[in-house]
């Protein structure tokens, strides 16, 4: 790697910004972190069982506190954000209409992973084009890194109440991903404070009160995790405060104060699929296993598999209005449901014993 003299390091430093917003990212700011602070705390969080089922968050602690670990030689993260939320996608609206469904907005359109990582990929590359090999390593939510630590160091906002990064400029509607560089660039100042104050907001309205206390989550009571993360049955006394909310849970961003700075996002690849804004619950329910793998090819939604979105709509519809239709379609889908559907087939039924 070739050597550069401060003056240099800082003009590639702004020459990198620069790029940064031409491949689509709304943020890029520079750190070198510190994460051993955050150790305990995390260690903590995990002796709680609040991480459910996600095991995969007690591993490669040697890899999450030393970014080094991840990637050999780095001397400097390279952290961004890219906004998400379409301009013409409703929100509120939706969450108020119990037999629409309600995607998290992050979900609409094509996996974030695929699209950010081309992005930080094709931004590393152009430094190594400009200024010779640099050493780098390119991060999307994929590998025990500690993304929103990483960007509340780099300045790009505070962590908030709701475990979320929020940004004086763009809410929380966006999401986040890293290159870690051998270049030692020269940093950005951290954020100097959180500016959450005294509301309470996120804690208040969590659907199933998740939060713990603020800046703790119990992500096994989180709408978010139960649809997507979790495999096994949902908890009873849970299913009612999901609401129509099938894939994820926006609910602590939308009650957020800051997110009325928030930016839509003008990437093609983030606008919905299918009707996914929009669509109604029995329309979805109705999808046979081959439509399923067909309209989620490229989504996220995809993660969570046919048979537990046949569970988080079943639970949906049993929390929509009365109708002939949907009691018919939860009664004809116990014909071939696993002993896990069934449970949540039942339930959905139950709640329609009385029609509305």
């Amino acid at each position: 790697m070739p050597s550069f003299d401060e003056a240099s390091l800082q003009d590639i430093a702004n020459n990198i910004k620069t790029w940064a917003k031409e491949f689509g990212f709304s943020e890029c700011r520079i750190v070198n972190p510190e994460l051993e602070q955050y150790r305990e705390d995390f260690h903590a969080w995990l002796e709680q069982g609040y991480h459910g089922e996600m095991d995969y968050l007690a591993n490669h602690d040697d890899l999450r506190f030393q970014p080094a670990n991840l990637h050999a030689g780095t001397q400097r993260v390279i952290s961004l954000s890219m906004p998400y939320l379409p301009e013409s996608v409703e929100t509120v609206k939706r969450l108020k209409t119990p037999e629409k469904a309600y995607i998290a907005r992050y979900a609409l359109g094509r996996d974030y992973h695929k699209l950010i990582r081309k992005r930080l990929t094709q931004l590393a590359k152009r430094i190594e084009e400009e200024f010779g090999d640099h050493g780098y390593r390119a991060f999307v939510d994929s590998a025990p890194v500690l993304e929103r630590q990483i960007a509340e160091q780099a300045g790009m906002g505070w962590i908030g109440k709701n475990t979320l990064l929020l940004s004086p400029k763009a809410g929380s509607w966006f999401l986040l991903g890293e290159v870690f560089t051998n270049l030692p660039l020269p940093v950005d100042p951290p954020t100097p404070q959180r500016h959450c104050g005294s509301c309470s907001a996120c804690l208040d309205k969590c659907p199933t009160n998740a939060f713990v206390k603020p800046w703790v989550l119990d992500a096994s009571k989180c709408i978010s995790y139960l649809t997507i993360e979790y495999d096994g049955i949902i908890p009873e006394e849970l299913r009612a405060k999901m609401g129509n909310r099938i894939f994820g849970c926006d609910d602590c961003q939308l009650v957020c104060p800051w997110t009325k700075f928030a930016k839509n996002t003008q990437e093609d690849d983030f606008q919905p699929r299918h009707n996914l804004d929009s669509e109604d619950l029995l329309t979805l329910f109705e999808w046979d296993e081959d439509t399923f793998l067909s309209n989620t090819a490229g989504s996220p939604i995809r993660r969570t598999g046919y048979e537990n979105w046949r569970r988080n709509i079943a639970v949906a519809l049993g929390n929509a209005p009365y109708s002939k239709a949907t009691v018919d379609a939860l009664d004809r889908a116990k014909k071939n449901a696993s002993e896990k559907l069934l449970v949540h087939l039942e339930w959905a039924l139950a709640q329609h014993q009385t029609p509305q």
